[in-house]
């Protein structure tokens, strides 16, 4: 059972996979970044990336070609919002306020959660627009203190 204390903290992505109909695809590559952070106060903050996104031409917010930036916008995930969890049925519910993807915001994303030691995995089932359902899985491990 995860319990809404054994989420607070910080997290760093381990792996992340999506399986449909037996293809196992990495959708931000083979060695994903990313950090996810629980607060005590109830709020939650994710933060994924492809390592191997293009540098902008310049180092400024929308310093990049239009190519540049949709490059950065395809292997970036990021969203913030308060957080529940459903222990009984092992779910973490992220509230979504803020997010890179506009459809987000102001929707909840379902996550079944399931915790080993420092191992943190957490899965959704997702639909593409084409009616594709795939299973996305991402593993994470307890961020060390620097």
């Amino acid at each position: 059972m995860i319990r809404r204390d054994d989420l607070l903290g910080a997290w760093r992505l381990a792996t992340y996979t999506a399986e449909s109909g037996g293809d196992v695809a990495e959708p931000l590559g083979l060695e994903p970044v990313g950090i996810i952070v629980y607060t005590p106060d109830g709020y939650m903050s994710a933060q994924l990336m492809r390592p191997d996104r293009p540098a902008y031409d310049k180092a400024i917010t929308g310093g990049g070609t239009p190519e540049q930036l949709a490059d950065a916008a395809r292997g970036y995930l990021c969203y913030s919002g308060p957080f529940s969890v459903d222990e009984s049925a092992d779910v973490v519910h992220h509230h979504v306020e803020v997010s890179l993807l506009p459809n987000w915001v102001g929707g909840v994303q379902v996550r079944r959660a399931h915790l080993d030691g420092e191992t943190l995995t957490l899965s959704a089932e997702v639909t593409s627009r084409k009616g594709v359902s795939s299973t996305h899985v991402l593993v994470w491990r307890r961020a060390q203190p620097r």
